[in-house]
């Protein structure tokens, strides 16, 4: 049996398959129920009635002035009977008797049977002046007899009257009424099966026409996506509730410690809501987490039913690319080198064929020295590739703007496998070292010392330049966002360094004075042991 054959007999019921037979379920029960009941109800209603009006013809004829007086007489005076053929045919009685108190008929539809005792001990309470209803057998056929009392003037009992109905006809009357109550509940699941038709259409257009089973897999498959994307989705109602936030989110937004952590990314969704418009490649800073996000308006039928939010780390992103960077630099500071050492070599060559042994032993002591002071220090200071090779772009940058960029002698930095420090580290000083070539801009000649030492699980840093310096009054606004001297749209790179180290537990001060020097003091955990090379 093939996967698809095995995937048809497993796949589920259809919804409108589902909904007809649970509904219909439910409504034949709850009709059965209430038509039984009011089945029971109509017999004992029918029941109740008969006796009641065999009761009431027993009694009107017991209050008749010829059944008084015929039965002061004998039975074959003839008074009562034409009465009692009379009440029989306009009531539909099987007979009307009436007996004195010896149980003698004065009555009865067959006229040989007056003048003899009447058949039944269901007689003896009328006798003793108590009505009563009874079912029995009598000479015409089984019947529901009705007994009243008959009284006269002195309200002396001198007989009593009994009034037959048949039992068939009461039958009759109970089935036609039953008869009522089937075409009821015929026409009741009619309507139910209208009902159920139209519930199952509307069912079907909330649904798009997707059947459970497909809604549940759908859904599967949206959740797996939604908790296997890196990037962050947050999804809000109209009225800027939040409705769905995947795993990513989570992570990146409760990892800050502050109670409005989602405020940035809301603000983002509520102005979306507001006007309609999405909002691409906005970057969102919360709370030292620099996130790229994309808001869009969530449309159904040119309403706006809600917003959604997706957003990666941006900072991840920028570790990772002052990392390649690093690297880049590195590799391209070693190639440069490398070609500048085969130009030497050829001068070197050059001098031993002109045997000038003097200007060959000057100009080795010398390339041996500048090898030392860029590329030997470095690597034997700096143990992290990824700051070493940074460095190496930034004394390059240095010596091409016409400054110089020196790292002093004691600097020592060890490896450390932490990318986040690492990639701070290199932020932090790409800020102040690109700070200080700015400041130093309009002059011939500047110089840049850069002391990285590490202590206790601490790199304690310090950039300083002898540039312009920073003025007594705007010393204290230069971390602060947005601010800065060189024009719109700059001032960022203090506030994110500073933003990034305390985020990290480190700190970032400055002291300067004008017109002599600048220093920045950095200070960022360093997750490594101090290497004894």
């Amino acid at each position: 049996m093939s996967d698809l054959q095995q995937l048809q007999e497993q796949r589920p019921m259809k919804l409108s398959t589902a909904v007809t037979l649970m509904v219909c379920s439910v409504v034949i029960s709850v009709l059965l129920v209430v038509f039984t009941l009011y089945f029971i109800q109509i017999g004992r209603a029918t029941h109740d009635g008969v006796k009641e009006t065999a009761l009431a013809v027993a009694r009107t004829l017991a209050d008749a002035p010829e059944v008084r007086r015929g039965l002061s007489h004998s039975p074959q005076s003839n008074i009562i009977p034409p009465l009692a053929h009379r009440v029989e045919q306009r009531n539909g009685l099987l007979y009307a008797v009436v007996t004195d108190m010896r149980g003698i008929r004065y009555t009865h539809p067959n006229p040989e049977l007056i003048g003899k005792r009447f058949i039944g001990d269901d007689l003896t309470p009328a006798l003793q002046g108590k009505e009563n209803i009874a079912v029995n057998s009598g000479v015409l056929a089984q019947a529901l007899r009705a007994f009243t009392p008959v009284y006269d003037e002195q309200h002396r009992q001198v007989g009593v009257v009994i009034v037959g109905l048949s039992l068939s006809g009461v039958a009759e009357q109970i089935n036609h009424s039953r008869w009522n109550i089937l075409w009821a509940l015929l026409f009741s699941i009619l309507v139910g099966a209208l009902g159920i038709w139209a519930l199952v259409r509307v069912l079907k257009r909330i649904l798009f026409g997707l059947e459970p089973y497909e809604i549940s897999r759908l859904f599967e498959q949206r959740q797996a996506m939604l908790h296997s994307l890196k990037e962050g989705v947050i999804a809000v109602d109209a009225r800027g509730r939040v409705s769905l936030i995947n795993h990513a989110a989570r992570q990146m937004l409760l990892s800050t410690s502050a109670n409005d952590a989602h405020a940035p990314l809301l603000d983002g969704l509520n102005e979306v809501l507001k006007s309609g418009q999405a909002q691409q490649d906005r970057e969102v800073n919360d709370y030292g987490r620099l996130l790229l996000s994309n808001t869009v308006p969530v449309r159904s039928n040119n309403r706006i039913i809600g917003a959604i939010c997706t957003f990666r780390d941006k900072t991840e992103i920028d570790r990772l690319t002052q990392r390649l960077d690093g690297m880049v630099n590195y590799v391209d500071a070693l190639r440069a080198h490398s070609h500048e050492f085969m130009n030497k070599l050829h001068v070197i060559l050059g001098l031993l064929h002109m045997k000038r042994y003097d200007k060959l032993e000057q100009y080795v002591i010398q390339t041996a020295s500048h090898y030392q002071t860029d590329i030997g220090a470095i690597q034997r200071q700096i143990r992290s590739p990824v700051v070493a090779g940074f460095l190496l772009g930034k004394i390059g940058r240095a010596r091409d703007a016409g400054h110089s960029l020196t790292l002093a002698e004691e600097s020592r930095v060890p490896d450390n496998p932490n990318e986040q420090q690492v990639a701070t580290l290199v932020t932090v000083l790409g800020n102040l070292i690109e700070n200080a070539l700015d400041a130093m801009a309009d002059q011939t000649e500047g110089e840049i010392g850069l002391l990285l030492h590490y202590q206790n699980g601490w790199l304690n840093c310090e950039v300083s330049d002898d540039g312009p310096g920073i003025g007594s009054g705007h010393i204290d606004s230069i971390f602060n966002k947005g601010y800065s001297t060189k024009g719109h749209n700059r001032g960022v790179g203090l506030f994110l360094a500073r933003q990034q180290l305390e985020s990290l537990g480190g700190t970032l001060s400055v002291e300067s004075e004008p017109g002599v020097f600048t220093q920045f003091f950095a200070q960022i955990p360093w997750n490594s042991e101090r290497s004894s090379t």
